[in-house]
């Protein structure tokens, strides 16, 4: 797999969830955006028309709303590693990167966003989704 040529790119999937540290947050719940890049090598799919060969990204992206609609989570962090893992659940990606936005923060100062990005890849020779963590330093651990 060429890894990094090619993106597929979600942008702003929307879904109500009710991540976070305090009980407020739990209760009441709140939009998270999340935007979504897929790398993967798309030439098999473009050569042979065939949605088979490539990420489909509407599954995905109900797989990632479903997720952020789902079970609470402490922190974005956590929330991005696990819509990571959606991602590279699919065979056809070979990494992404996912950004979190929480626009309504229990932030006492004005702000217009907070985010958190990731970018998880998967780890060689491995079809089933491990991944490895890549920091901005250029270290890398296993995630998984």
């Amino acid at each position: 797999m060429h890894v990094g040529s090619d993106r597929i790119v979600l942008n702003g999937l929307r879904g109500r969830g009710r991540h976070g540290v305090y009980p407020r947050e739990r209760a009441e719940g709140q939009t998270f955006v999340v935007d979504a890049v897929l790398e993967l090598d798309t030439r098999a799919a473009a050569a042979g028309d065939d949605l088979a060969c490539t990420a489909d990204y509407g599954s995905i992206a109900e797989k990632l709303v479903a997720v952020i609609e789902g079970e609470p989570v402490n922190l974005i962090e956590t929330l991005a590693a696990r819509l990571a893992e959606i991602c590279l659940a699919d065979p056809a990606v070979g990494a992404a990167q996912i950004t979190v936005h929480k626009p309504d923060a229990p932030i006492t100062v004005p702000f217009d966003d907070v985010s958190v990005t990731i970018r998880r890849e998967r780890t060689k020779g491995d079809a089933a989704g491990s991944m490895t963590t890549t920091h901005p330093v250029g270290r890398t651990e296993a995630a998984l």
